[in-house]
This record gives C-alpha cells, structure tokens and sequence, in this order.
C-alpha cells in the first residue's frame, strides 16, 4: 500500500517539476528557430549550406564599452574650429553623449 501511495504521489509531482525544464527554450533551440525563419524560400544545398553557417555562428562578442579617454579624443577632432564659449559647450554636451 505505501509502494502504491508513493508511486502515485511521484507520478502526480513529477510532471509539475519537469514541466519548465521541459518548456523552457535552449539557446541552441532558439538559434534553430532564427535560422529557420531566415531560411525561408531556400532549398536543397543552398538551404543546407546557410542551415550549416547560421548554426555554427558564434554569438557577436559585445562592444568595448567606450572610455572617457576614448570620447575627448573623439570629441576634440568634432570641435576642430571651435573656440571658447561655443567649445567649451561642444565639449561639454559631446562628453555627455553615449557613443
């Protein structure tokens, strides 16, 4: 009778516990999706060469965030010609700016 109960129990709880692992899209799965979607209209070998590439990229690394030291250079070639007060407002809402 206990074996009954517990096989019962683990039958109703199991389901509940691997329903999000099952559910949840991995990346390669996500990735699969995208190529897809891109591959429409594409056939035989020209579909099975782009599936090859698209699934074999790698995700883009992410920018090198830009420095201070890297927005004054940037920002001083900008405000070649200026001078002054109107430079120095140049300057000030150039270095503000996210590039």
């Amino acid at each position: 009778m206990k074996k009954l109960l517990a096989t019962l129990a683990l039958a109703l709880i199991a389901p509940v516990m691997l329903a999000p692992a099952a559910m949840a899209e991995t990346a390669q799965q996500s990735k699969m999706t995208t190529c897809n979607k891109d591959a429409a209209g594409k056939k035989g070998d020209e579909r099975k060469a782009f599936m090859k590439e698209c699934l074999s990229n790698k995700p883009a690394a992410p920018a090198a965030p830009v420095t201070q030291q890297d927005k004054m250079k940037s920002c001083n070639k900008d405000a070649t010609g200026k001078k002054g007060d109107d430079r120095k407002a140049f300057m000030k809402e150039c270095l503000k700016k996210d590039k």
